[in-house]
C-alpha cells in the first residue's frame, strides 16, 4: 500500500479500531469479574449479619443459599413488598429462621430488618440492615451503636400481646426523647414473632 494520505489514515482507522476492540474486551472482562467479586461480598456480608441474628452453633448450614421469598401477600405483613426467609438448620433439623422485614415509620423514615426466631417462636436477634434516624439519637436501634435490641432475645408472640413500648402500654424499654424509633421496630419484630407463630411450619425441610 502506497503512504498516501488516503493510507495513512486507512492504517490510523484499523490501529484504533483493534485498540477499541482490545480495550473493549479487557473492560468486558474486569467488569464480569468485578460484578462476580461484588456480589460474593455482599453474600458474605449478608451471611455475616444473618448469623448474628441466630445464636452461635445454632444452625450449619448456607442461609443465604437456602433462603426462599415469602408470598407477596405474607412480605406485605411484614412491611415489605418482597421478603425472603432464610431457614436456619443443624444437623437437617429446622433450628431457626431469619425473616427479611421493614418498619416504615421510624423517625426517619424506613428501617430495613432482620429478625431472627428459633423453633420455638422465641426472638433471637434483631439487625438493623439500614436506616435513617438521627445520628446520636434514634440510631441506638442499631447493634452496632448500642445493646437496646438485645431486648427482644427470649420473646415469643403470644396471643393479644402487645409488642410496644412501655410508654405505650407495652414491655419494652425505649430512651427518653426518642421512642419513635423505639415504636418502629417493636412493631415490627412483633409482626414478625406473630408471623412466625402462625406459620411453624414454614421453611421447614
Amino acid at each position: 500500500m502506497k503512504h498516501t494520505p488516503q493510507a495513512q489514515a486507512m492504517r490510523s482507522a484499523l490501529t484504533l479500531l483493534a485498540f477499541a476492540v482490545v480495550a473493549t474486551a479487557v473492560l468486558g472482562t474486569t467488569w464480569a469479574l468485578t460484578a462476580d467479586q461484588i456480589a460474593a461480598n455482599e453474600a458474605a456480608a449478608r451471611a455475616a449479619l444473618l448469623s448474628q441474628a441466630l445464636p452461635p452453633g445454632s444452625f450449619d448450614n448456607d442461609l443465604v443459599a437456602d433462603a426462599r421469598p415469602l408470598p407477596a401477600r405474607d412480605a406485605a405483613m411484614l412491611g415489605r413488598d418482597t421478603a425472603r426467609v432464610y431457614p436456619a438448620r443443624l444437623a437437617g433439623r429446622l433450628s431457626g429462621r431469619v425473616f427479611e422485614a421493614a418498619a416504615p415509620n421510624g423517625y426517619g423514615g424506613r428501617i430495613e430488618l432482620l429478625v431472627g426466631v428459633d423453633a420455638a417462636g422465641a426472638v433471637t436477634g434483631v439487625r438493623v440492615v439500614s436506616h435513617k434516624e438521627t445520628p446520636g439519637l434514634g440510631d441506638y436501634i442499631d447493634s452496632a451503636k448500642s445493646a437496646w435490641s438485645a431486648q427482644f432475645a427470649g420473646v415469643a408472640d403470644a396471643p393479644g400481646m402487645a409488642w410496644a413500648v412501655k410508654k405505650d402500654g407495652g414491655r419494652f424499654d425505649a430512651p427518653a426523647g426518642a421512642t419513635i424509633s423505639a415504636r418502629a421496630v417493636a412493631a415490627a419484630v412483633g409482626r414478625v414473632a406473630r408471623y412466625a407463630r402462625e406459620h411453624p411450619h414454614l421453611a421447614n425441610p
